[in-house]
């Protein structure tokens, strides 16, 4: 492990001295901004937030007719998210978290899996990494392990997303070969340092909150105390050679209600921090009580990055990253309330944007996740069909259903369709029936889970779908993401916003 370290802390030198040569080779920040000019740059993802995940949020918390936080946004845009294949450019039209965050964090199409690298493997610097080099201070704030896809693309270098730490592991952090083997370790031994050991050494960001205490060591918390971060909780004991579940301190929302630092690191669960609704509904004693929502972060974060002294400005992230997982498992309610706990962060944005008047606020997000539909009241899905619809048109095979059904040639299957999933039926793992949900709209006596609710929500699939998705964005200069484009020009417009 020591020569592993000793290792990348060479290559890391050598990647600062490329990043911050590539900074003024550009002019990034060398000059005073003008009034109407910006200086700090918010970008906000909720991994995994469709289309449709937004339009149901908006239905299930504040009515057909009303608007979330980031519907507000003054400018409204898709983003296509497609990746491409390892060692080629040829498409791979389902992305996930890496790729797509190393397209929008370095501006490059890569394969899946890959953080901060080309498709070819090679390291590619990093928005976040030039913002540093440049003079600004810099923030990375997610629900999920802060070693994870979407916030480890902004400040480290894999070859696999999976070598998060705390040690290296061959399965973890080199890609496999067609005869099953593992490839060679690459030249540059920091694609396969675990991301744990990057975010502690590299610096790149001076605030850094979220989940995944777990990747860490006592050894990195020395490093990160010796460079001047104050440690929230604690990665472990010292005295031992690695860290155990017992040696390690979570932070909580009093530690980051009370901290004050220019760098910090506050980690608040050992893996992903609670489900917004799981959260809620435990006990004030429970441990999960003490860990602070997605917008108290982000507020802090904010108030941390503002204030510090001798900085052109700052640029921050901040995911919203149980949305996804949460539609992974197909489970409506918990997704619902991540949309609007991620709502509620873009609202601490924006309300210091409009304050400062020198700040881009970005919201998207990297993918649709797992098909998430709003579907007709009192209708039903295929999967709870005896059988699906037949093909009525034999002289076109692309026409494989019916325009209706009449409950006679298709029925439900009562194996399949045992009550709402969030309702009677939620016991049954067989159950493919829609979750249904009350809104604002409903007479007050409707309930959650009952047939009267108006909303009705399914879901196509476990995993995410090539979809586009929505970009909303507010600020100086924001009107740029008023458009259809591809996930890597995020990167692009927002760089020449903020290091022109």
């Amino acid at each position: 492990m020591e020569q592993r370290k000793r290792a990348w802390l060479g290559a890391i030198a050598t990647v600062t001295a490329a990043v911050a040569g590539a900074s003024l080779v550009a002019g990034c920040g060398s000059e005073k901004k003008a009034d109407n000019e910006v200086r700090n740059v918010i970008y906000l993802l909720g991994d995994g937030m469709g289309r449709t995940h937004v339009t149901a949020a908006r239905q299930r918390f504040v009515g057909a007719n009303g608007r979330l936080n980031l519907e507000q946004l003054p400018y409204v845009g898709a983003v296509a998210t497609y990746a491409v294949e390892p060692n080629s450019a040829r498409p791979s039209l389902v992305t996930d978290s890496a790729s797509a965050a190393t397209a929008w964090a370095s501006g490059v199409k890569t394969y899946n899996a890959a953080i901060g690298v080309d498709a070819f493997g090679k390291s590619v610097p990093t928005l976040m990494e030039q913002a540093k080099a440049a003079g600004f201070a810099t923030g990375n704030v997610s629900t999920a392990e802060i070693t994870d896809a979407t916030p480890a693309a902004m400040f480290s270098h894999a070859l696999l997303r999976g070598c998060q730490g705390p040690t290296f592991s061959e399965s973890t952090c080199l890609p496999k070969k067609s005869d099953g083997g593992y490839e060679a370790q690459p030249a540059d031994k920091t694609l396969v340092t675990p991301i744990a050991e990057q975010i502690a050494r590299n610096g790149t960001a001076d605030v850094i909150f979220g989940g995944g205490l777990a990747r860490f060591e006592p050894d990195d918390q020395k490093v990160m105390q010796d460079n001047g971060y104050q440690v929230l909780g604690s990665m472990g004991d010292p005295a031992l050679k690695a860290q155990t579940a017992e040696s390690q301190k979570v932070a909580t929302a009093a530690d980051l209600k009370s901290v004050n630092a220019s760098k910090v690191i506050g980690l608040f669960n050992r893996g992903n921090m609670t489900v917004t609704n799981a959260r809620n509904a435990l006990p004030e004693s429970a441990p999960e009580k003490k860990e602070p929502t997605l917008a108290e972060m982000t507020s802090k974060a904010i108030d941390l990055l503002s204030n510090r002294k001798g900085d052109k400005g700052f640029l921050l992230q901040v995911e919203g990253a149980l949305i996804d997982k949460r539609s992974h498992a197909n489970d409506a309610a918990q997704t619902l309330d991540e949309v609007k706990a991620f709502d509620d962060a873009v609202a601490a944005a924006v309300d210091f944007a409009k304050k400062d008047g020198h700040t881009m606020v970005v919201v998207t997000a990297d993918h649709e996740c797992a098909g998430f539909n709003i579907i007709e009241k009192n209708t039903f899905v295929n999967a709870e069909a005896v059988a699906p619809p037949a093909n009525v048109d034999a002289t076109n095979p692309a026409n494989s259903s019916k325009p209706g059904r009449d409950g006679k040639e298709n029925v439900k299957d009562p194996a399949r369709s045992t009550g709402f999933i969030n309702g009677a039926g939620q016991a049954d793992p067989r159950n493919f029936a829609p979750a249904t949900f009350r809104t604002p709209d409903d007479p007050a006596e409707v309930k959650d889970g009952s047939p009267e609710a108006s909303l009705w929500l399914t879901y196509l699939s476990g995993n995410h779908t090539g979809a586009d998705v929505q970009i909303y964005a507010y600020g100086p200069g924001a009107q740029v993401f008023a458009a259809s484009q591809d996930n890597t020009s995020l990167y692009t417009k927002m760089r020449k916003a903020l290091l022109p």
